[in-house]
């Protein structure tokens, strides 16, 4: 068992702030053996029906774990979870609990308690660049090509089997139980096709015909793999221009290991590398800085910034996603962008770049970043602002 030394970190850190911790994160992507890693704890697997029983009398099973930290694994498996943890926070303070599960304890109604001011939310992803020093490969194309679940990283490749396995689980396990969803088909069939069409721009109409849903049903349908982590939905950015693209959001899969073989990339070339790459430059934002609204720029004639961050009163961020970066290559997206929105910094995320640099392209100041470097310059940016 690889110890997740960030995540650990990440929780403890989250403890001493909050007395109950919530650990989300789609499924296979670690978050049982992450809470198994923690010192000092008490498990508890809420799918076990024993394990359950144990919890029937909230007030007795809390008296039998004082001064204890708990994990309770797949929460939601409980009949009231939202009473267990909040009697937990109210009336136990020498009780930590770490819960886990694949949705936000927002997402299902099952949960009638926010538990404002109790829980710090933790939202692991797939693997990240610390974590790949955790693994020991801190290859990164290994993790492009592979993905970031860390079965597959570790050897079992994404194919057919374990994507239809996941939809399987992720259907049985977290959709129908907490979820009001009618078809199986037309929903995994959509699961389908935001995989393979993963980065693109999103238009409900486009599924309609081959999900067999009406248009409302695929919205709804984005929104539950949203709130589950399944996908990150990207907006543009944009102060109402007329020449900017201002509704229509992008969609991303969770993990480039599956939108490999989604889209049947058995040996990309350094064009389909550069989309996948992508995939992990945005799992790295999200998952090391929490709650990071992340948004893409785009205009009317095709101009385009892979991603956008803002926060007021200062210009816009903007990073440029590229596998390999060639010297002489301009930067069309960000010469555009910083017409319109000047005076900001301008990121180029690279794969090879170990040492950050800066080029000067005309009037337009590059700065060359590793996945390390990028967090380092995002942090400096939102803080004292993102809280």
């Amino acid at each position: 068992m690889v110890d997740r030394t960030y995540w650990q970190q990440r929780i403890e850190d989250a403890w001493r702030t909050r007395p109950i911790v919530w650990l989300r994160g789609v499924r296979r992507v670690g978050k049982t053996v992450l809470a198994r890693s923690l010192p000092d704890t008490v498990y508890f697997d809420c799918e076990l029906p024993d394990h359950r029983l144990e919890m029937v009398d909230t007030a007795r099973f809390l008296d039998g774990v004082r001064g204890r930290r708990v994990v309770l694994d797949e929460v939601h498996r409980l009949a009231n979870p939202s009473e267990l943890l909040k009697n937990a926070a109210d009336h136990y303070p020498d009780v930590r609990v770490l819960a886990t599960g694949s949705s936000t304890l927002q997402a299902s109604a099952k949960y009638r308690d926010t538990l404002a001011g109790r829980k710090w939310e933790v939202w692991l992803v797939p693997l990240i660049s610390p974590d790949l020093r955790d693994f020991g490969n801190p290859d990164l194309s290994h993790r492009v090509l592979a993905g970031g679940v860390p079965e597959a990283f570790l050897g079992a490749e994404v194919d057919g089997r374990l994507v239809g396995e996941w939809l399987d689980a992720f259907w049985a396990r977290d959709v129908l139980e907490l979820f009001r969803v009618g078809r199986k088909w037309g929903f995994t069939r959509l699961c389908e096709l935001l995989m393979a069409n993963s980065g693109g721009v999103f238009e409900a109409t486009r599924y309609t015909a081959a999900c067999e849903l009406s248009r409302q049903t695929i919205m709804n349908h984005l929104w539950l793999l949203e709130a589950t982590s399944v996908v990150h939905v990207v907006k543009p950015f944009s102060t109402r221009r007329s020449a900017e693209i201002v509704r229509a959001p992008k969609v991303y899969w969770f993990d480039s290991g599956f939108v490999r073989f989604a889209r049947g990339w058995s040996r990309p070339a350094e064009v389909e590398m550069g989309a996948l790459w992508e995939h992990v430059v945005l799992n790295e934002i999200v998952g090391r800085i929490p709650y990071v609204k992340v948004d893409y720029w785009r205009t009317k004639n095709g101009s385009e910034v892979d991603f956008v961050l803002t926060r007021p009163n200062a210009a816009p961020l903007a990073i440029e996603c590229r596998w390999r970066w060639a010297g002489a290559r301009d930067a069309p997206g960000l010469t555009a962008l910083r017409r319109v929105y000047p005076g900001g910094r301008n990121l180029v995320v690279t794969s090879h770049t170990s040492r950050d640099y800066s080029r000067r392209r005309g009037d337009l100041l590059l700065e060359m970043v590793g996945l390390d470097g990028l967090i380092g310059i995002v942090d400096e940016y939102l803080r004292g602002w993102l809280t």
